[in-house]
């Protein structure tokens, strides 16, 4: 991860391949580089650190090629090392890439077994080699791209660079974003965003998930995951006057929702080892994990709920007691608190006001601080004893989205580690966990594509007045976090409730006009969860069922709506349901005329009490 650029150009790219790579600083990165053809050839230049490395070392070995791509990377496979660094490369090309290559030890095995030499500990290694086994078959670079792209899984960007092709670029999206950059006399664009081709252009085209791109001096051919050339349009983008656009979204929450693909795959970089399968954490602990009596978790509004989910995976992985409340109600209970005990605030902006002062009487009781941020110069993360970052980026919309999963990746990242460190957890559990993580960003991308679908429906709730949720285990908090979003921006009243708890109150509010979404991912509880639906559908309301294929089997009653989700593994199901939950409220409230990024009286970071 997590920046990248290519350009075709009239003079010398390099330059102007690292000051773009400069305008992608904010997205953090730990080694940089770039590869260009010198005289037809590949030529490279990779830096750990800072890109004023990879400025220093162009400085002592300059570039000349007019064609090129750059690359920010945060380390997922292997530690962060020029070595690792991207751009990969072989005889035939160079690659860089954002994202997760999921099935990259099926492919390193196969390609090593035909021949293929890795040097590498990346996933991305596996691309290069892929691709070039198509061209030493035969193949040209174009159709070569064309038969490796349908057999990566994961969530991915690339950007493709060819040994002896002067006038080729090859860009590919699933998941990750990726844009194509106009200039002026032919030269031709690849980024991550516009942010970083605003210095070059102001016109840009977005591929779509699963495109695929080859770019030419003036030229630029796309095409959809079927390999079927289409048409994208073209358009104009103000980024050079704004850090953050919005893309070719008419929202930044629709933007944010979609860039969750990346961001969790980001996030997981930073504390994941999937070379090794385990979990590493970018800080050390600062208590003894075998030590620790339990877990006091604290925060508002969407990081609480993010909060109840970890509860679950801190109590189950790592077998701590956990206690979680509202910060507004912790911070004046004067609640005693565990020797060797570790507090957990939860926060998107590092600076609600009452989850900080929870962290503040937490230091007064002797408890470890762990602050889980989004901007790792806050209060919060400066007052903690350890700052966990989220990764998320800048996010604008007010109702919170990429930072919610990216919390809750953090939560599952320290649940494993805690549980492995106490010897809750073998190696094997932590792997079999690991790979589940590792599947997510992927599966985020998939669930994506149920957007159409789920803007159908949510024109069925933006005539209702009234909305009940419904979930079991970690889909009871995602039941809150659904009438929480649907609430905050379109107006509509909505409750959450754990499913069990039906036929104790809400039960009857049910009558034939009341929309019910059930979350029943296939899990544990899935038999109870189908119960409680059923006595739903025998008082007339009108379910809506999020769930895979087999819990909507399962339902086994007449459905006014359902949402189909991937097969997956039931432990982090919670992170990919958060999507389209986020999805059914943003086009209700589309639907409906809302201000969906500045709804009525809600601010971004509350920072007063």
């Amino acid at each position: 991860m997590c920046g990248i650029v290519g350009i075709i150009g009239q003079g010398p790219v390099a330059s102007s391949l690292v000051d773009a790579l400069k305008r992608l600083e904010y997205r953090g990165y730990d080694s940089a580089g770039v590869a260009t053809l010198e005289n037809g050839h590949l030529e490279r230049r990779r830096a750990e650190g800072k890109l004023r490395n990879l400025d220093a070392l162009l400085q002592q070995k300059p570039l000349r090629g007019r064609i090129g791509i750059g690359h920010t990377r945060w380390a997922t496979h292997g530690r962060p090392t020029e070595n690792n660094a991207h751009p990969h490369a072989t005889n035939k090309l160079a690659v860089v890439h954002n994202g997760i290559i999921e099935n990259f030890r099926e492919l390193r095995a196969e390609l090593v077994a035909q021949g293929h030499e890795f040097v590498t500990q990346t996933d991305t290694e596996a691309v290069a080699h892929l691709v070039t086994e198509q061209i030493n078959q035969g193949l040209s670079p174009v159709d070569a791209v064309a038969a490796s792209l349908p057999r990566l899984k994961g969530a991915f960007a690339l950007g493709m660079l060819f040994d002896g092709e002067e006038d080729l670029l090859i860009g590919a999206r699933r998941g990750a974003p990726l844009a194509v950059g106009y200039g002026e006399g032919g030269e031709m664009y690849l980024g991550s965003d516009a942010l970083a081709l605003a210095a070059f252009t102001d016109t840009i085209t977005y591929l779509e998930d699963g495109d695929w791109v080859i770019l030419r001096r003036g030229f630029a051919e796309f095409r959809d995951e079927s390999n079927r050339v289409v048409q994208r349009a073209k358009l104009k983008t103000q980024a050079s006057a704004f850090v953050v656009d919005k893309g070719n979204y008419k929202h930044f929450m629709a933007k944010e929702i979609h860039e969750q693909p990346e961001v969790v795959a980001r996030t997981l970089a930073h504390y994941i080892d999937f070379a090794n399968n385990c979990v590493r954490l970018p800080f050390e602990l600062p208590f003894d994990p075998k030590a620790l009596t339990g877990i006091t978790l604290t925060a508002c509004g969407t990081a609480y709920y993010a909060g109840l989910v970890g509860k679950y995976w801190f109590e189950r992985f790592a077998r701590l007691r956990v206690e979680i409340d509202v910060a507004s109600e912790f911070r004046y209970r004067e609640a005693p608190m565990p020797e060797n005990g570790l507090m957990l605030v939860v926060s998107q902006s590092g600076e609600t006001a009452d989850t900080l002062a929870s962290l503040r009487y937490a230091k007064t009781q002797g408890q470890k601080i762990i602050g889980v941020v989004n901007v790792s110069t806050s209060t919060i993360a400066r007052e903690s004893d350890v700052a966990a970052p989220t990764l998320a980026g800048p996010e604008i919309g007010v109702a919170s989205t990429k930072a919610f999963t990216c919390q809750l990746t953090v939560l599952a990242s320290l649940a494993i580690a805690l549980g492995r460190a106490r010897g809750v957890l073998s190696a094997d559990e932590e792997k079999r966990l690991v790979n589940e993580l590792m599947v997510v960003p992927g599966l985020l991308a998939e669930s994506m594509k149920l957007e159409p679908k789920i803007e159908q429906l949510s024109h069925r709730l933006g005539k209702t007045t009234d909305v009940l949720y419904l979930g079991r285990g970690p889909s009871y908090p995602l039941a809150l976090e659904g009438a929480l979003k649907l609430k905050e921006i379109s107006y509509i009243h909505a409750e959450g409730y754990a499913a069990g708890e039906l036929k104790h109150g809400p039960i009857a509010l049910i009558d034939e006009q009341l929309p019910v979404i059930v979350i029943a991912p296939s899990d544990p509880v899935l038999e109870k969860t189908v119960s409680n639906l059923q006595e739903v559908s025998a008082r007339g309301g009108k379910i809506i069922l999020l769930g895979d294929a087999h819990s909507i089997a399962a339902a086994a009653t007449p459905l006014a709506g359902e949402i189909v989700m991937p097969a997956m593994a039931p432990d982090f199901s919670a992170i990919v349901y958060a999507a389209p939950i986020q999805m059914l409220a943003y086009h209700t409230a589309v639907f409906m005329g809302k201000d969906v990024d500045q709804p009525r009286n809600l601010a971004k970071s509350v920072t007063v009490e």
